[in-house]
Order: structure tokens, then C-alpha cells, then sequence
């Protein structure tokens, strides 16, 4: 009965120590955040915001896109081709804005070349995507 007496005991003093060690961690997160938002002035600029999203988007799409096995790289591109699809509506919409009279030129100008850019994209998956596949097909 002891020995259950002194666990219940250890147990009692190492949940008291992980409340006292989480209670202290979240008094620091919250010195942090206040410092935080006092230094940028109580917001992060919105440029800042999207660029730490790109960058992000950058590394996942790199490790994504190299860890895919050989035999991926077909329903892969043909991902990549729906994906460039969708920029290619977007790219049309932003080329489109003339017809309003709220279209800017730099607007026009990036949407043409992102219809270009990604009008080539899947000009050229489709072309890899063939190549893929013939490599599969009987030679006879």
C-alpha cells in the first residue's frame, strides 16, 4: 500500500510541475505576442503576410513535388495541367479587365503574361505527358 502511496504521490508532484511548466510557457507566449504586436504596431504589413505565404508555398511545393516516386510523375503533370488551367481563367479574367473601365494597364500586362507563361506550361506537360506514356506502350 505504500509503494501505491508514494506513485499516486510522484504522479501528484509531476502533473503539479507540467501545469507550473505550462502555465510559465504561457506567460511567455504572451510576452512575446505583446512584444510582437507592439514593435509592427499592432499589425503585420499585408506584403510581408503574403510573402512569408509564397515563400512557404515555395519550400511545400519542392519537397511535394521531389519526394513523388517515378511512377507519380504522369498523374502529377496532369495535376500540374489543371492547376495551370485555373491560372489560364484567372490570366483571361485579368486580361479581361478592359472591358470595365477599372482595368489598369499593369493589370492587363500581368495577366497576358501569366496566360502566356502558363499556356506554355501545359502545352509542355502535355508533351511530357505523352512522352511518359509512349515509353510504356509495345514496341512492335
Amino acid at each position: 500500500m505504500d509503494n501505491l502511496d508514494t506513485a499516486i504521490e510522484k504522479l501528484r508532484a509531476a502533473a503539479a510541475a507540467a501545469r507550473e511548466a505550462a502555465e510559465a510557457a504561457q506567460a511567455y507566449s504572451d510576452q512575446l505576442a505583446t512584444a510582437g504586436a507592439a514593435a509592427s504596431g499592432g499589425a503585420i504589413d499585408p506584403f510581408v503576410f503574403r510573402l512569408a505565404i509564397f515563400a512557404l508555398a515555395v519550400f511545400v511545393g519542392y519537397y511535394v513535388v521531389w519526394s513523388v516516386t517515378p511512377a507519380l510523375h504522369t498523374p502529377l503533370m496532369s495535376e500540374t495541367n489543371a492547376i495551370s488551367s485555373v491560372i489560364v481563367v484567372g490570366a483571361l479574367l485579368s486580361v479581361g479587365v478592359a472591358a470595365t473601365d477599372s482595368g489598369s494597364i499593369f493589370a492587363r500586362f500581368v495577366g497576358f503574361i501569366a496566360l502566356i507563361l502558363a499556356s506554355v506550361n501545359i502545352f509542355g506537360g502535355f508533351l511530357v505527358t505523352e512522352r511518359m506514356l509512349a515509353m510504356y506502350k509495345k514496341k512492335g
